[in-house]
């Protein structure tokens, strides 16, 4: 158990934003023997080996070409963003020849009060000037670089009141005094000149480590819970969970905190793209292509809502996810679990003796939707919505259950390793 959380407190402190998700799960593909495959470049596929492309360095799909007669398509679909802050152009902004703070917009939804009088740091990519063109680089300021301040309660004695916050005024974090030069250190770390920044997309990502706590231990803490938590088991359990017959696949998706319609995103051609490349190596047709899809099974994987000791009265009144309790299927109209699918899932992880739970929103609250009904739109594929329990999900750090993250790659292992068939009677389902 503790291997287990402290590698996914290593992916969490390895991934600030999408981008540096999708590099740290490609070293992770790489070393396992994965070979990286080129949108722009024609795919030679060999039965057996293992493949993963990106888009716009943001979102990954990674598969295992098993044999070209294969079965169907087993995916688990996370998302690799996070709400957090986001860098306008431009960002310094001084004030009273004396301080400079940065102009930042809001990504996502979250509480923006949480994000107060935290140590802070900036991680994204640059776009560089260079003789040839232009070249896109990495980078992540590890340190703690920048905090929110918030404003004392002598000075806004309505605080404990339910006072508004102003994402144009409350929350600009604080970078230094008045010569410092965002621009410069970003220069200074990626090793190029200031005046050779063309773009960039940066972010603020909170910088203290997960954490393990609880009377018994029972508990973690860590930044971006929702969704890497999900991303991370998605990833273990993809390596090994081989499967003969079926293709199986991992997609990492970016933008699902803001909806998802960008050409990296859930509701974008990208998965659709890769499947239909997978086909033509194959040499199967349209209906073959069909058939592996509507044999398939995609698990859209994004955490849930546990129940929160402090305000129960949330939670839905029969249906109640519990930290530790294990793997939570997801049912809404926002969802796209339907009874089929959801009891197809519920048989897997029986036979894995795996623990699960059902979430169903409050009716007076209902909740977001996830990447599973948008990706649909693309690829109708037999859909359905799980995830792990949590408390103050969108919070700059989320808690969740220690033993889930063991039940979680426990479930998306068994479910990558099955093969489902339709049985010899209408709605009957066989799972090897």
């Amino acid at each position: 158990m503790e291997k287990i959380i402290t590698e996914l407190f290593d992916f969490i402190e390895s991934s600030p934003t999408a981008c540096h998700t999708v590099e740290t799960v490609g070293k992770l593909l790489k070393e396992a023997g994965f070979t990286e495959l080129s949108e722009t470049e024609p795919w030679e596929l060999s039965p057996g080996k293992g493949y993963f492309t990106t888009r716009s360095m943001s979102s990954v799909i990674a598969f295992r070409f098993p044999k070209k007669e294969f079965h169907a398509f087993s995916i688990v679909a996370p998302h690799g963003d996070s709400p957090c802050f986001k860098v306008k152009g431009s960002p310094e902004m001084k004030v009273e020849g004396q301080y400079t703070k940065l102009n930042t917009e809001v990504y996502g939804g979250m509480a923006l009060n949480l994000w107060t009088d935290r140590p802070l740091s900036v991680a994204g990519r640059l776009t560089v000037r260079t003789e040839e063109g232009v070249k896109t680089l990495l980078i992540n300021l590890r340190r703690d670089l920048l905090l929110i301040p918030g404003l004392a309660i002598h000075m806004n004695r309505e605080a404990n009141s339910g006072s508004k916050t102003d994402p144009q005024k409350d929350t600009l974090p604080l970078l230094g005094g008045s010569e410092a030069e965002f621009l410069s250190l970003l220069a200074e770390e990626a090793g190029v000149k200031r005046e050779d920044i063309l773009s960039h997309d940066l972010y603020l990502y909170h910088r203290q480590r997960g954490t393990v706590f609880g009377a018994g231990e029972e508990f973690i803490a860590a930044p971006k819970l929702d969704d890497l938590e999900c991303a991370f088991s998605a990833v273990t359990a993809f390596l090994q969970g081989e499967n003969p017959e079926n293709c199986t696949v991992c997609a990492i998706f970016d933008n699902e905190e803001t909806g998802s319609m960008t050409r990296q995103g859930a509701g974008a051609t990208f998965l659709s793209d890769v499947l239909s490349r997978i086909c033509k190596a194959a040499g199967k047709d349209e209906e073959q292509r069909q058939l592996a899809i509507q044999n398939g099974l995609l698990l859209s994987a994004d955490n849930a809502h546990a129940v929160h000791p402090n305000y129960p009265e949330k939670a839905d009144p029969t249906s109640r996810c519990y930290l530790n309790k294990g793997v939570v299927i997801k049912h809404s109209s926002h969802y796209a679990t339907d009874g089929v699918t959801a009891g197809i899932f519920q048989r897997i992880c029986e036979k894995a003796g795996v623990p699960t739970q059902e979430f169903y929103n409050h009716s007076s609250n209902p909740g977001g939707g996830t990447l599973g009904l948008i990706s649909g739109g693309q690829v109708s594929i037999p859909t359905v919505d799980i995830g792990l329990p949590q408390l103050a999900m969108h919070s700059p750090y989320e808690t969740a259950g220690r033993e889930d993250v063991a039940h979680m790659v426990n479930a998306m292992t068994a479910f990558y390793k099955a093969v489902i068939t339709p049985g010899k009677e209408p709605g009957a389902w066989t799972i090897k």
